[in-house]
């Protein structure tokens, strides 16, 4: 099976196409470098030369706050980026998989969001997602779409970066509390992805590691698993504002996947320990 990877050069396209390669599957994985999802001609030339039989669209704009004043080029990516690939999949009628977002969701309530739920963004990176939601569905005969959550990775900036970063120098971090939601680790992820896109079980899933934590929490688990003493004071996110505002309830249901016999992720602190284990080999 030959899989085109868009947005190669991030940290999800870049484990995606590691593992596939891994699995002998044809991968071809592109960066913005190589390939300008927001030129249609150009996506349709090089996507009908490739002629892949799966594509997974990694590709996206992802800046959550300049995404509230820098609309242009994020819409450009999320919404035209996406249409151009979806086109140019349908017109070699091959499988396409699109790499959503929890922030399609307003955020409300505490109890998970289903695959069914109506979205509601409340930033315009959200709704940039969720119009190329609607597009791949519009479009597409043979979709995926996969919402995904709180991502970290070892081809990129994160969180568990970010954290450790700041406790080499501060021996207290101010973390939001009340924002609670699921860690995704790519490697994981990765895996499932090539599962599901080899499969014809098309449709919406929610896809992150198993479990739910606030942030601090998720701080908190990233020092112990790393061993370093760094007092973690857990903050509202009044207290931590931002541009573009941020769902506080970002948990997700992943019925859909155990329902259409998939094996769920691991828990999301065995995720962490496994990718500090990662960062600690690299430094070796």
């Amino acid at each position: 099976m030959k899989i085109l990877v868009t947005g190669y050069t991030g940290q999800l396209g870049y484990d995606v196409v590691e593992q596939g390669i891994k699995n002998g599957l044809n991968m071809v994985g592109v960066g913005s470098k190589d390939l300008d999802i927001t030129n249609e001609k150009e996506v349709s030339f090089f996507i009908n030369k490739t002629k892949p039989d799966a594509i997974i669209h990694c590709a996206a704009y992802t800046a959550v706050d300049k995404a509230e004043i820098d609309k242009e080029n994020c819409w450009n990516v999320n919404v035209e980026g996406t249409k151009n690939i979806t086109k140019a999949a349908h017109n070699i009628n091959a499988k396409l998989m699109y790499i959503s977002t929890d922030y399609v969701f307003d955020g409300l309530g505490n109890t998970a969001f289903k695959e069914n739920d109506v979205p509601a963004p409340v930033g315009y990176y959200g709704l940039s997602k969720y119009e190329g939601e609607k597009i791949v569905q519009q479009i597409m005969d043979k979709w995926f779409i996969l919402r995904i959550s709180w991502v970290f990775g070892a081809n990129g900036n994160n969180f568990v970066n970010t954290m450790l970063r700041l406790a080499e120098t501060l021996d207290e971090i101010n973390v939001v509390a009340d924002q609670v939601g699921s860690p995704t680790y790519t490697f994981d992820l990765s895996k499932l992805l090539l599962d599901i896109i080899q499969s014809d079980a098309y449709g919406v899933y929610h896809a992150s590691n198993e479990g739910f934590c606030s942030w601090s929490e998720f701080a908190l688990e990233i020092f112990r698993q790393a061993n370093i003493e760094v007092k973690v004071n857990a903050i509202t996110t009044e207290e931590y504002p931002t541009r573009a505002v941020r769902p506080k309830n970002s948990r997700m249901s992943k019925q859909k996947l155990l329902d259409s016999g998939f094996t769920p992720m691991p828990k999301w602190q065995d995720a962490v320990e496994r990718y500090i284990n990662e960062l600690s080999e690299e430094v070796k």
